[in-house]
């Protein structure tokens, strides 16, 4: 394993300028030693990196020796992200979600815009909140606890300019930090941005964002260690087409567009629900903005906007995922807090398939999941970008596809790698044939481009134990779901990585009667 495998090993783990210095090539059996340049200030973290074949699962120890960030970090051999699951049990009983990952961090950037304190609700703990909760410090926010559980109170009054060290310590392997730019072009007039990672699922390009940037009048200087961006004068509103309706770009437009100058008209916009929930937080700071018919959306841009105060919408897509895990296993799921006007394309398919739900509307309601018992049925479908089926759900789903009946087809059209999870359950004993063709209706961007982006599932085939390691967020819990389905065994590596998105998912699946240990 070479020094440049090192850091981006580290990278993704959060773990800035990893450093190797020895035994990271040795066998599990044998301790590892690696220095990291800087890591989280907060204390001590655990990480892991590969080396070949084999996983090597770490803790961060500080030296006292002083520094900005505390003092030069070491990492030392443990086996804490690691997953032992005895599968073959259904899972039963209730689990809550809260705010939306792909809300609760953006809501909380947009609390930089603001001259008055802000306060979200129903925030996850989740370690994309922690990142954002790290980097509006740095800016200078003061971030305390509300009265209430899962709540935060953001006061932006007084912003500063923060040490670039220290941002890019902080921000980890995120992406979210890129959201940053507008407000803090707009506070500041300038802006950090250090190297981006997230979970490695396709190119994910930030082309969209830095031209969207450019457009506002912001002028971007690309260095080795990330991006340097200035605002010369006062932003102005633009007209924007985006290539695609990217859900990351349309924020960006969003959280830049609220303070420039003049009208910002955004053309081809991502309209999920959590963007709409962003409008409507935007709002509440008293930001002009209207969303119209064919993905069109035009801000009028305001000289100051104050605070708000919002309950942030549920988590769908870890609703859907709660809801594969009870179909795979046979199980009995109620998830509290999930949302019906939120899933419907889901909870469609979930149905065709052969699951059953009950939805119940009351105000602490949810939606209960459960498999009704026979062989579940066959299917073929497409991710798209909402109102279609959404690529987050795609994963969870495929593990649950693996028990129906018959030949399933899923076309992934959002992005163009989200199918390596595949291999690892195909190890479990899963018949699934990846292919380079549009095996949906319609063809996508990617049908001429040489990528597997199309998947076809012959089932049902009974899942066994396997050793499994973690490739991203959303296939790192769908290889949760086929170990707790699995016959056997399984050990999971890199569950750290389910943090992310998931609000202690551990306790969630002891509480439905998940067998598993740390080891």
């Amino acid at each position: 394993m070479n020094e440049g495998r090192a850091r981006r090993q580290g990278g993704r783990l959060g773990l800035r300028n990893a450093r190797l210095v020895a035994g990271v090539t040795a066998p599990r059996t044998t301790p590892g030693h690696q220095t990291l340049d800087r890591a989280d200030p907060g204390g001590f973290r655990e990480a892991r990196w590969l080396s070949g074949n084999s996983v090597q699962i770490g803790t961060i120890e500080r030296d006292p020796r002083p520094s900005s960030l505390g003092g030069e970090f070491y990492m030392t051999r443990t086996d804490a992200d690691v997953l032992i699951v005895h599968g073959g049990l259904p899972l039963q009983g209730e689990v809550r979600v809260r705010g939306a990952k792909n809300l609760v961090p953006k809501a909380m950037v947009a609390a930089l815009l603001g001259q008055e304190p802000s306060r979200i609700r129903n925030v996850p703990d989740i370690r994309d909140v922690a990142i954002v909760k790290g980097l509006l410090q740095l800016h200078g926010v003061a971030v305390q606890p509300g009265e209430e559980p899962g709540e935060l109170i953001l006061d932006p009054q007084n912003v500063e300019r923060a040490n670039v060290a220290d941002i890019d310590a902080h921000a980890g392997s995120s992406r979210i930090p890129i959201l940053f730019c507008g407000p803090l072009l707009h506070r500041l007039g300038h802006a950090f941005i250090p190297d981006l990672g997230g979970c490695r699922i396709g190119d994910r390009p930030i082309n969209f964002h830095l031209d969207a940037l450019r457009q506002f009048g912001a002028v971007v200087e690309k260095r080795p260690e990330g991006l340097y961006l200035e605002a010369p004068q006062r932003l102005r509103g633009t007209k924007i087409q985006l290539p695609y309706p990217s859900v990351g770009a349309t924020e960006q437009v969003l959280l830049t567009a609220v303070c420039a100058e003049g009208v910002t008209e955004l053309r081809n916009a991502a309209v999920e629900p959590e963007i709409i929930d962003l409008i409507c937080v935007l709002q509440k700071m008293g930001a002009i903005i209207s969303v119209h018919t064919d993905r069109v959306i035009r801000i009028t841009g305001v000289e100051r906007l104050g605070g708000y105060d919002h309950r942030a919408l549920p988590d769908r897509l870890e609703a859907a995922s709660w809801a594969c895990a009870a179909l795979a296993t046979g199980g009995d799921i109620y998830v509290r807090g999930a949302q019906q006007k939120d899933m419907m394309t889901f909870l469609n398919v979930y149905r065709t398939i052969g699951g059953a739900f009950q939805v119940d509307d009351s105000p602490e309601g949810g939606i209960r999941f459960w498999h009704p018992g026979g062989e579940l049925k066959s299917i073929a479908l497409e991710t798209d970008v909402h109102p279609g089926f959404q690529t987050d759900w795609q994963q969870p789903l495929v593990v649950a596809l693996t028990q129906a009946g018959g030949l399933s087809i899923v076309h992934e059209t959002v992005y163009e790698n989200r199918f390596g999870f595949t291999s690892a359950l195909r190890q479990m004993g899963a018949v699934i044939q990846l292919y380079r063709e549009c095996l949906g209706g319609t063809p996508c961007r990617f049908g001429q481009r040489n990528y597997l982006h199309s998947a076809a599932i012959y089932g049902p085939t009974k899942l066994q134990g396997a050793e499994l390691v973690i490739p991203d967020l959303r296939g790192g819990f769908s290889y949760l779901i086929a170990a707790l389905a699995a016959q056997g065994t399984s050990t999971v590596h890199g569950i750290d990585l389910i943090y992310r998105g998931y609000e202690n998912f551990l306790d969630k699946l002891k509480g439905l009667g998940a067998n598993f240990e740390l080891p």
